[in-house]
């Protein structure tokens, strides 16, 4: 189209759970293009349920990674028929699903290396992959191994010192320790190994893309401060670790994502690493840290509920958002259909305003105490690593929750703090384009804040009703002891 072909412009990319995305922007920061492949819907052969395999076990989640090379494949069929003119294109940059990891098996540089536009990328690349079902962040299969690697190095709290957080389950590092474990063939197969966001750049790159020190930050193997890896850490993972991954390399306010999973972030000027929640290098920022909590159970867990609960209509379940008080009548509840990161919880708990837990709620019930308890969680947890909300507090909320203005408004009433929003549920796809202008502008120390200056304000979306301060507090202490009391009764044998 004439539309897209008038404009230079940067690609951003998401590699997320669900799909591919991509966005186009141009010099203004307008997006101008959006399209996307949802692996469900149009990649129906490989039998994914939300972009993902649950093993028998119930804790080993994977993708196939073959399915990811193939979405990309039909993406950039689509921007080619749409008459998208890639000479236009002056940079490209991307997001993948953290954690994720990719095989490449010995052999395969030289193939992405003589790549041919004549033939689908799933074609040249189908026999590249060591392993050809990636274990990916919702995976919880590898509690030994961060045993092993916490016992290592002298303990949780001193793995969370040296990488930002203590041993989690879905950590590569960990997942790569399995792997050597359960399959060595297959790992001594491998000549590298990328997370998702770095497999995704290597397909456009035509070479293997290196691991950037804030994707890196998610493996419980690179020294934040020094930002290395930990010689110790690879050692307790696996042999010959340190090649296979390469060197890293730099990646040239609150923040929460309400998306597959949901994710608090918050910018630190001197990281702390705790016990819980994740310390990770600044993306944007060298010389700062990154905190990050991750839960789980969140948009898929909210449209479970919405399924059960509201005839599979957003509508109606809003309207229960609407239609119920503030407190939901003290009645709270956990909602953790796969094992929660944090805190690690399974299973559905509900309890009235007595502390009995109860078998149901109400429908309208059942979804203000799936809204309130995810928001109470964010919000206790994220002031467990010293977060505390403050007259200028603002919180910006991106993902597909966040176009649901009763979710938002649940959300300020909580946090006592306004919502604000960017119009664009690929938050994360936009986000890339303005990295890609970033890395036009390197070497000239230009802050990514300069660079992204003529993007569009966010706008407001929801403020704290009056009086919820006083609900909330009363009701977050209520939530906290509980939550302790599940995790109690819950707790895996091996822990």
């Amino acid at each position: 189209m004439a539309e897209h072909s008038a404009r230079h412009c940067c690609l951003g990319w998401d590699f997320s759970t669900q799909q591919v995305k991509v966005v186009a922007v141009d010099a203004e920061l307008n997006v101008f293009y959006e399209d996307s492949v949802h692996f469900d819907r149009d990649l129906p052969e490989f039998r994914t349920q939300g972009g993902v395999h649950v093993h028998e076990d119930g804790l080993t989640v994977t993708s196939p990674v073959l399915m990811w090379v193939q979405a990309l494949d039909i993406i950039l069929e689509k921007m080619k028929a749409s008459g998208f003119d890639f000479s236009q294109v002056l940079a490209l940059s991307g997001a993948g699903q953290q954690h994720g990891s990719v095989y490449w098996k010995a052999g395969a540089n030289q193939v992405l290396m003589s790549l041919t536009p004549d033939l689908l990328l799933r074609e040249q690349l189908q026999a590249c992959f060591s392993i050809s079902d990636s274990p990916v962040w919702m995976d919880s299969s590898t509690t030994a191994q961060c045993r092993q690697l916490e016992a290592t190095v002298g303990g949780a709290q001193a793995l969370s010192s040296l990488t930002g957080s203590r041993a989690y389950e879905r950590f590569t590092g960990n997942q790569i320790a399995k792997i050597y474990q359960k399959n060595p063939e297959a790992y001594s197969r491998t000549e590298r190994i990328s997370l998702v966001s770095s497999f995704a750049a290597s397909l456009f790159l035509g070479s293997y893309s290196p691991i950037d020190h804030s994707d890196g930050s998610g493996m419980n193997l690179l020294q934040i401060q020094d930002k290395v890896w930990s010689q110790a850490c690879l050692g307790a993972c696996a042999p010959g670790l340190e090649e296979k991954l390469g060197q890293p390399v730099p990646s040239c306010s609150v923040v929460v994502s309400l998306g597959t999973s949901d994710t608090l972030f918050l910018w630190l000027q001197e990281p702390m690493p705790a016990l819980e929640g994740h310390i990770f290098c600044n993306p944007v920022d060298p010389q700062h840290y990154m905190a990050l909590l991750c839960f789980k159970n969140g948009s898929l867990m909210r449209e479970k509920i919405r399924d059960e609960s509201a005839s599979r209509s957003w509508s109606e379940f809003s309207k229960a958002l609407r239609s119920t008080e503030l407190g939901n009548g003290g009645n709270l509840g956990f909602y953790f259909d796969v094992m929660e990161i944090t805190p690690e919880i399974i299973g559905r708990h509900r309890f009235n305003a007595e502390n009995h837990e109860v078998s149901a709620f109400p429908w309208d019930v059942e979804i203000r105490a799936l809204i309130e308890g995810q928001f109470m969680a964010k919000k206790i947890h994220a002031e467990g690593l010293g977060y505390r909300v403050m007259p200028k507090t603002k919180i910006l909320a991106t993902g597909g929750a966040s176009h649901n203005k009763d979710i938002l408004q649940v959300l300020a009433d909580v946090f006592g703090a306004p919502v604000y929003v960017i119009d664009t549920a690929n938050s994360a796809c936009v986000g890339s384009a303005y990295r890609a202008f970033h890395g036009l502008a390197a070497g000239t120390n230009m802050p990514f804040s300069e660079v992204v200056k003529l993007a569009p304000n966010p706008r407001l979306a929801a403020t704290p009703t009056p009086g919820a301060f006083q609900v909330y507090e009363a009701l977050l202490q209520r939530y906290a002891v509980l939550e302790q009391r599940v995790l109690t009764q819950t707790r895996r044998p091996s822990e």
